[in-house]
């Protein structure tokens, strides 16, 4: 990932005020330590900080068109930019950057070329010919991107908000799937899938077409000239991911320069849930793992400095960010500059332990709407800046256009969770990857019950932190946390440490404001509690807080695996019909 900082219409340009827009810039240079560029043209900027993962050599920015009047300065990745040259042969390209397509694509099309872009972006457009620009964020929210706007009136875009918050009066997080042009102003949406509406998709379930776009995502994310590796807990997603990664990876440009065994890497305290399961994964899928261990105390100290850079107060977010944070650091340690990563399919396909009570498939399609749309604002946001804090790119393939498409348009009922039909979260992911011949994955993992990042690196994480923040918030403190913080009011003792610990760093109105509030069990929105009244009774985001659904839930009094399993045995699709399978232990 890279840093990208861009500002147009200052009063002031002046060099006090470039070395202001250089200082900015600097504040995220954690995201990209590979070199610095700004361009300066009157009273506009195109700040970047880079970290190179394509073409090294000469991709540094800001990028331009031929004769450097279309300016551009961009954080991301564009999977498709071989084909996209294909359809620019009359432009001359100067490096080998995959974003560079981007000025070009703009002279060719004008401002209707973002949906042609196939990755993860946000990028800032400057055409001095007019002095117009343009701002857009990729589909889902990948990559971060705020605006703002200064005293000055003028208006500000960055990756992070702390190169903002300072100088901006207001800003915000700047919307997914939508593009800013200085032509019309305000936020245009450039990303209108079918499912986008919420309507119930018809699509029957085909296995084959969903395993077969889920790999071509991964595969399309092994564009790489520098070391790689995939982030594996030991469950469903990151297996998966390993899975396709490691079978494919052989054929793909990387192994060219760093080798055909796929590195992978897992986090926890000792003994924890992942630290078991992602070494089978990687025994069976043979390859190169690196296992790291982290103690609660370590966690603890690294609280402060985790919530600086993933910019929320958001408590699963914390909860989550602070293991995979660390593990960052160790993975850059190594030499190593982007990992594949598992988020999104927990929102695409239901597999929050939540889904179990979703009363219907209309329910269940409308709230993974609602989790998909939301993913910047929580996991998407954890899985960037999280490793970005320490030059480090994530990509995630379940995240996939046309993926998201594919899984997004199959008729919710087969996603719904159905003991009579042995079917248990995520079934028809699971179902798509469960072939005799060259098996993926073993049939206990594959239908290991999911576990959420924060509570597989080891439960009493989790319970250590609420004991923590126990200690160092008093009872009338949080009694009266309204007065203290009226919006988005923090309910524990937990989140209120977390709270304050994000006022010291971001003290604004806008920044609170860019962080989401409700309650939630086990991730749900605050939509989802009505499935189950017991539940707002216990608004806990971990997955133990779904009572009666996962095996090692805070009050369980249920036995989970009859809601898993029918007689012992999942069922898998074959030609259409369900059949039982061998036992899963």
């Amino acid at each position: 990932m890279c840093g990208i900082l861009a500002v147009f219409g200052c009063v002031d340009n002046s060099p006090v005020k470039r070395a202001r827009i250089i200082e900015l810039s600097r504040r995220l240079r954690h995201r990209g330590p590979d070199w610095s560029g700004l361009h300066c043209y009157q009273d506009c900027y195109l700040a970047h900080q880079r970290l190179a993962i394509v073409d090294p050599a000469s991709g540094d920015q800001p990028l331009y068109n031929e004769d450097k009047t279309v300016v551009v300065t961009v954080n991301g990745e564009i999977y498709n930019h071989k084909e996209l040259r294909e359809k620019l042969k009359t432009h001359d390209f100067r490096t080998g950057s995959d974003c560079e397509v981007i000025a070009h694509l703009y002279e060719e099309y004008g401002e209707d070329f973002v949906d042609m872009l196939d990755g993860m972006f946000s990028f800032v457009l400057l055409d001095t010919r007019d002095k117009s620009f343009i701002a857009a964020r990729d589909a889902i929210g990948i990559t971060p991107l705020y605006m703002g706007w200064g005293h000055d009136g003028s208006i500000w875009f960055a990756s992070e908000m702390k190169s903002l918050s300072d100088d901006c009066e207001r800003f915000i997080s700047f919307l997914p799937g939508h593009i800013y042009s200085s032509k019309h102003g305000g936020l245009k949406r450039w990303y209108n899938p079918p499912w986008y509406s919420e309507q119930i998709p018809s699509t029957e379930y085909d296995p084959i077409v969903l395993r077969e776009a889920f790999e071509k995502a991964v595969i399309k994310r092994l564009m790489t000239d520098v070391p790689f590796g995939v982030l594996l807990s030991g469950g469903l997603d990151s297996s998966l991911v390993a899975a396709v990664a490691s079978r494919y990876l052989a054929n793909s440009e990387g192994a060219c320069q760093w080798g055909s065994q796929l590195h992978t890497f897992c986090i926890g305290l000792k003994g924890s849930p992942d630290l078991r399961a992602a070494r089978e994964v990687a025994d069976y899928l043979g390859t190169r793992h690196h296992e790291f261990y982290f103690t609660v105390q370590e966690g603890l100290d690294a609280l402060e400095e985790v919530i600086y850079h993933i910019e929320t107060y958001d408590v699963t977010t914390i909860r989550a960010s602070t293991p995979m944070f660390l593990m960052s650091r160790k993975i850059k340690s190594l030499g190593v500059k982007m990992v594949l990563s598992g988020e999104g399919s927990d929102e695409i396909f239901g597999g929050y332990l939540y889904f179990h009570k979703a009363p219907n498939k209309e329910e269940f399609h409308t709230e993974t709407c609602r989790k998909v749309k939301a993913l910047h604002l929580y996991d998407c946001l954890r899985a960037n800046k999280s490793t970005s804090a320490w030059g480090l790119e994530a990509r995630v393939p379940f995240l996939d256009k046309e993926f998201l498409d594919t899984a997004m348009s199959i008729d919710p009922e087969w996603k719904m969770v159905r003991p009579d039909l042995g079917r248990i979260e995520k079934w028809i992911l699971r179902n798509a990857f469960d072939v005799e011949e060259k098996p993926y994955l073993p049939k206990h993992i594959l239908y290991r019950q999911k576990e959420q990042f924060s509570d597989g690196v080891g439960y009493s994480w989790i319970d250590s932190l609420k004991d923590y923040a126990n200690q160092l918030v008093p009872d009338p403190i949080l009694t009266n946390a309204k007065f203290i913080y009226p919006e988005n009011t923090p309910s524990t003792k937990e989140g209120y440490y977390y709270r304050t610990i994000f006022e010291k760093f971001f003290p604004k109105n806008a920044a609170r404001s860019t962080v989401p509030g409700g309650p939630s069990v086990a991730c749900s929105t605050a939509k989802a509690l009505e499935w189950d009244v017991s539940w707002s009774k216990n608004p806990d985001p971990s997955g133990r807080a779904a009572l009666g659904v996962h095996e090692a839930a805070y009050e369980d009094t249920v036995d989970p695996t009859k809601d898993n399993l029918m007689n012992g045995s999942p069922l898998k699709l074959k030609d259409g019909t369900l059949e039982k399978t061998a036992e899963v232990v």
